[in-house]
């Protein structure tokens, strides 16, 4: 080292907090916001009947050292899944079409921006 120069301190914190992130320790609260994304989802559902408000599930995951929350729906009527044509539209039987609703993005939004502010503070403050 070049003279004048000192070295205080350690790397104690930094291998603390890399060994807690690797632990997966931050990614247990994923079953929380998977339930605030089914919550968020059924809300926003049109309703007719309510069954495909009543029909959103999570999966929580992980692979490769990825963690995932995934959600899903399973109202289906005759092989087509009721969520996504009420988001994208689709064809009627006799040549009509009837317009989607983008009802699924804003719901689904803000659980995203609370995930991200929950793992940077994770990032932060460790």
């Amino acid at each position: 080292m070049p003279s004048g120069v000192s070295v205080k301190g350690s790397f104690k914190k930094t291998l603390a907090f890399l060994n807690h992130m690797k632990k997966g320790d931050p990614f247990l609260v994923l079953n929380e916001y998977g339930r605030r994304g089914v919550d968020a989802l059924s809300s926003a559902t049109p309703r007719d009947t309510g069954q495909t408000a009543d029909s959103w599930y999570y999966r929580v995951g992980h692979k490769d050292g990825h963690y995932f929350i995934s959600w899903h729906n399973y109202h289906v009527e005759k092989g087509v899944n009721i969520a996504i044509i009420l988001q994208y539209g689709h064809g009627t039987g006799n040549g009509g079409y009837i317009q989607g609703i983008d009802y699924i993005n804003p719901a689904i939004r803000p659980v995203f921006k609370d995930i991200q502010d929950a793992v940077w503070r994770e990032v932060i403050h460790g």
